[in-house]
């Protein structure tokens, strides 16, 4: 089959996670013999930033580091009809701007033989509600949502028709562990600072905790405002900017555990929702310590997986027991592995949006999805 994927960047991770669940997910549709294009506008927020913070031969990288993947970015003019005109399945990202997003649903109610799909992966549906309200998703044969309490907004406001839970994952093809990566420090976060959605938690849960322990700590990520870099130099605390994700398994094997601060409005109103960033570090086998957040859906093993932190002091003691302690390091690596193994890799992700497709009647999902029973 013939996957087209409208993303904001598949080229560009620069504060853009939807990006890396992207990219493992057509890897394994390529790997299992699929077509996978991605198409991403002429004027990308997140390329453009990413353009300008490290140089155009990023680009080139990016063809490196992914020669498997396709991306194509459109300008205005482009024509979108005859993008999609082979397609078997398209599937529009969120942020795609609302007139295109009403086009392609436009070409398929014009005839269109695709399985035309819509994938939420934000808080703007809590957060900016009218922005998703205003969206004409009439068209869409379902849509796919990061959470299952995001799957329910969809349903109470009327979004959609089928609404799907699908939630991110890790490409365990690059985040996996790297026993002969030698560790240079105690602790590393890979975040961002936003939209000051989390800058209390990070203080809370990163800055002060590090720098009572004087811990050897390292934090990448972007828009850090000058206050923030400020607090994390005051912490001890060294600053990288931006890391390609490709690079984050190395990064993570060069420390000895890692935490998560989600940001408020997953706490407060999508309970449930992780984001991408605890599938990749418990893929790579380190341990993880998360400030507070509801895992609604059972889809770890709390305490078991990863570590949960009631408040800043409670991280302190925390981060001193895994530091000190090799085998519960070593537990928390083992048991954080079997689950994201056993359940939350984009090759399962894969199987379940085949199980979609075909629930949508795609032609050739179906098959798709026996085949890969019988390879198994």
């Amino acid at each position: 089959m013939k996957f087209v994927f409208y993303t904001h960047s598949l080229i560009s991770d620069w504060n853009h996670g939807n990006a890396h669940f992207l990219r493992g997910v057509m890897r394994d549709l390529v790997r299992r013999g699929h077509e996978a294009l991605a198409l991403e506008p002429l004027r990308s927020w997140s390329r453009d930033n990413l353009v300008h913070d490290q140089g155009r031969v990023v680009l080139d990288r990016f063809k490196d580091t992914f020669p498997d993947l396709r991306s194509q970015i459109y300008p205005p003019d482009f024509d979108h009809e005859a993008a999609m005109a082979d397609a078997d399945v398209v599937i529009v990202h969120e942020w795609t701007e609302p007139a295109l997003v009403e086009r392609i649903g436009k070409a398929k109610r014009d005839g269109g033989r695709f399985t035309l799909l819509f994938h939420d992966t934000h808080h703007r549906a809590v957060s900016s509600q009218g922005d998703i309200a205003g969206l004409d998703l009439g068209d869409y044969n379902a849509i796919l949502a990061f959470g299952e309490t995001l799957r329910q907004r969809y349903l109470k406001a009327g979004w959609g028709k089928h609404v799907f839970t699908w939630h991110e994952a890790a490409d365990d093809s690059l985040f996996k562990p790297r026993p002969e990566v030698s560790k240079q420090g105690d602790l590393i976060w890979i975040g961002n600072w936003g939209d000051d959605e989390r800058s209390a938690e990070i203080d809370e849960f990163l800055v002060q905790p590090v720098k009572d322990l004087k811990l050897k700590a390292t934090v990448r990520g972007v828009r850090y405002p000058q206050h923030a870099l400020d607090a994390l130099n005051d912490a001890g605390i060294r600053y990288d900017g931006w890391i390609a994700n490709a690079e984050a398994a190395t990064a993570f094997a060069r420390h000895q555990v890692t935490v998560h601060i989600p940001r408020r409005p997953y706490v407060e109103h999508l309970p449930g929702i992780p984001t991408i960033r605890p599938f990749e570090a418990m893929a790579c086998g380190i341990p993880l310590i998360s400030a507070p957040w509801d895992d609604a859906e059972n889809l770890f093993r709390t305490g078991t997986d990863y570590l949960i932190a009631r408040d800043g002091a409670d991280m302190k003691g925390l981060l001193k027991d895994v530091l000190s302690d090799a085998a519960l390091r070593d537990s928390l690596i083992a048991s954080g592995l079997e689950t994201i193994r056993a359940r939350h890799t984009c090759r399962h992700r894969v199987d379940e949006l085949l199980a979609i497709l075909a629930r949508c009647g795609t032609p050739g999902a179906t098959q798709a999805s026996a085949g890969r029973e019988a390879a198994e």
